[in-house]
Parts: structure tokens; sequence; C-alpha cells
């Protein structure tokens, strides 16, 4: 089974969780494009490093979600998850200069999940509406929207789990 990104819920709100993210490990290659031509080509050289084609050759278990953060219109950043176990001091270094290791605080985010298939319509939809459930609380945003995918995608659309979340303020 493959192992998900570590975090608990610590409230349930109208559209959204807040979640309390435990510290992590990302490899994250930054694409231009739009959403969905970005977000498959990030995947290929995110996959390889993972098969192995990394400064220690070593073989690392594929994790969800593959997160995606828009840094402007035509460029996004796109990462795996390493492992739980995995900490920025013994995560391989990526070979050739596209791909970085970021060591990611605990931190909280609210996370509105829904099912079908990618497409920037769909996720633009489900952020707005995060963005408009968060902004009816007292809670503070920090950052910007990104974008989590769980499944495959060979998995039938109507089957696929996302997220759209966004980091707010401790």
């Amino acid at each position: 089974m493959t192992q998900k990104q570590v975090y608990s819920v610590l409230e349930q709100h109208d559209g959204f969780e807040l979640r309390s993210y435990a510290d992590c490990v990302l490899v994250q290659v930054i694409q231009r494009g739009d959403f969905i031509s970005a977000g498959s080509r990030g995947f290929s050289p995110l996959f390889s490093f993972i098969s192995g084609n990394n400064s220690k050759r070593q073989k690392i278990a594929m994790t969800a979600p593959v997160i995606q953060q828009p840094l402007g219109p035509n460029e996004h950043v796109i990462s795996f998850v390493m492992p739980a176990d995995f900490n920025a001091h013994d995560t391989p270094a990526p070979l050739g200069g596209s791909m970085q290791v970021t060591a990611v605080p605990a931190h909280l985010a609210a996370a509105r999940s829904f099912r079908g298939s990618w497409s920037s319509t769909r996720f633009e939809a489900e952020g707005k509406a995060l963005l408009a459930a968060v902004a009816a609380t007292e809670l503070k945003i920090k950052g910007n929207l990104y974008w989590s995918r769980f499944d495959p995608p060979f998995k039938p659309g109507f089957l696929r789990h996302n997220e759209v979340l966004i980091d707010l303020e401790k």
C-alpha cells in the first residue's frame, strides 16, 4: 500500500478540514507550461529520481500525494513527498540541476477533498470554494493554493481522489 503524507485532522469545517501536517521532505522540480502539461512533465524526472536516478542509486517507495503549486500562469512546482522516515540529510541528492530536496516544517493547512478528473478549471473552482470557506472563519491564510493528486493517471477520473489546500497561520 502506498504511504501517504502524515497529518492529523484538527477540525471539520463547512467545506474543508483543518489539518496539522508533520515535518516532511519533498523532492521538487519546476516545470513551465499550463497546469496539465507541467504536471505531466514534472512527474517523469521525479519518478526517475525515486527509481534510483539519484546520488545513492537508491530506490525509494512511491508515496501520495503528488503536489503541484503554481508559481505563475505558466510555471509550476511539482513535488513528490518522501517516505516519512526520510529527512533532508539522508535523502539522496538529485542528479542534474533541475530538482531539489526541500525540508518542509510542520504546518497547518486547510484541505478540500474532491473526486474527479484533473483539469485546471476543476482545480480553480475547488480552490475558489476552499478560499471562500476559509474566509468564513477566523483562520488566516499563509501562501497560495496548491493541489494534491493521490491516484495514477490510468485510474478512471470519477474514482480519483484530489485535494486543494492552502497553508494557514498557526
